[in-house]
């Protein structure tokens, strides 16, 4: 049978599509997850490995940080290497631009705030971009916006910033140069909210997401989760970074979890568990815990519920393609619908990985799925 339509809250919006090496930003392209190593660039070795674990968690596309001479220099050999695009994030010396899309880099981010002179050379940076097929990101942060801004603003507004983007933007599509997509990033959810919004409404750029400075892993997540929720929701937003004081391996997985909810990307294996009560019959905890855990690096479209009392138990777990619930130390083990067996509470957690490994082995790795926009 087809399968039904993932619903979306609303239709993305209509942006220019660019291409940053093998990935497409923009227009009717998926929305992509990006991180950023953590690793000193000018360990090629260690930053490559950083690499391949960020691709094996399903980033699309990586950026470096380029803060010295040694790092640009490091740039070839890590840009060839890599599986998926390398960025290369510059600040302050804008000859590294030029050495980072010499280097074979898909992208280069600029900060028009702190790199001197960097207006002057926007011709010069958009031939050699050009030239080379490199895509560009204007990165306005709230943190290193333009003195100029700050002055007749008093301090990094939505506008401020808006201004900020839209002045740059007008300069690389003054030279003729188009491939670049702007991010507005502040630490603030709501100011952030505000400033995509804004920038969303005066032109079709490709918009890169984020939450900058977004605090370790729980704040981060909460917080980058409530934006990208809201403006996702609203069909703004290209590519999504997860910035949080963690290891970035954690912003990939927080990014995509954040696709999923939403149907931006294809679920794959999804737990639902009750938060338990008074209910509760057997330890719901211990039990959503370790079937996760036995489920890890699952990559079909699996929804495995977990239940711990009959009021909605049954219920839940009859809905899903897996489920248990539980009660009198036992638990009622559901496949597609229908009980297939009861088994003791010393036994749920290994039914479940067998039963979801058998399910698995009869379906595609991936599916590319088709949306349905609900609407209020």
């Amino acid at each position: 049978m087809p399968q039904a339509p993932q619903q979306v809250l609303a239709p993305r919006r209509k942006t220019r599509q660019i291409q940053v090496g093998s990935v497409a930003v923009g227009g009717d392209a998926p929305v992509s997850v990006q991180s950023m190593c953590t690793t000193k660039t000018t360990d090629i070795g260690a930053t490559l490995q950083q690499i391949a674990e960020l691709t094996a968690a399903g980033c699309d596309i990586v950026r470096v940080a380029v803060p010295s001479q040694d790092d640009a220099d490091a740039l070839p050999a890590i840009a060839s290497h890599s599986n998926i695009p390398v960025v290369a994030d510059i600040h302050f010396q804008p000859r590294y631009v030029f050495q980072a899309i010499e280097a074979g880099c898909a992208g280069v981010r600029v900060n028009p705030g702190n790199i001197r002179k960097f207006d002057d050379q926007i011709a010069d940076i958009a031939k050699a971009a050009s030239d080379h097929g490199v895509a560009l990101r204007i990165g306005v942060n709230a943190g290193s916006l333009d003195k100029r801004l700050l002055e007749k603003y008093g301090r990094a507004t939505p506008e401020a910033m808006v201004e900020s983007a839209v002045w740059e933007a007008s300069l690389f599509e003054d030279v003729g140069f188009h491939d670049f997509a702007i991010s507005v990033k502040h630490h603030d959810p709501v100011v952030m909210i505000e400033t995509y919004r804004q920038l969303s409404a005066r032109g079709d750029w490709p918009l890169h997401l984020g939450v900058t400075e977004a605090g370790p892993a729980f704040q981060g997540t909460i917080k980058s989760s409530v934006a990208f929720g809201v403006l996702l929701a609203e069909g703004i937003g290209d590519t999504i970074r997860v910035s949080l004081s963690a290891p970035p391996i954690e912003e990939v997985r927080v990014g995509l979890k954040i696709l999923e909810s939403l149907n931006l990307r294809e679920r794959k294996l999804e737990i639902v568990s009750c938060p338990s009560c008074g209910r509760a019959q057997v330890d719901v905890y211990t039990l959503a815990e370790d079937v996760t855990a036995g489920l890890e690096g699952m990559k079909v479209p699996l929804r495995v519920a977990v239940m711990g009392c009959v009021v909605n138990g049954p219920g839940e777990a009859r809905d899903a393609d897996l489920g248990v619930a539980s009660g009198n130390g036992k638990g009622q083990i559901f496949v597609k619908g229908e009980v297939v067996k009861t088994v003791p509470e010393s036994e749920i957690v290994a039914t479940l990985i067998a039963e979801a490994n058998r399910l698995a082995a009869d379906l595609p790795a991936s599916d590319d799925a088709h949306v349905e926009v609900i609407t209020a």
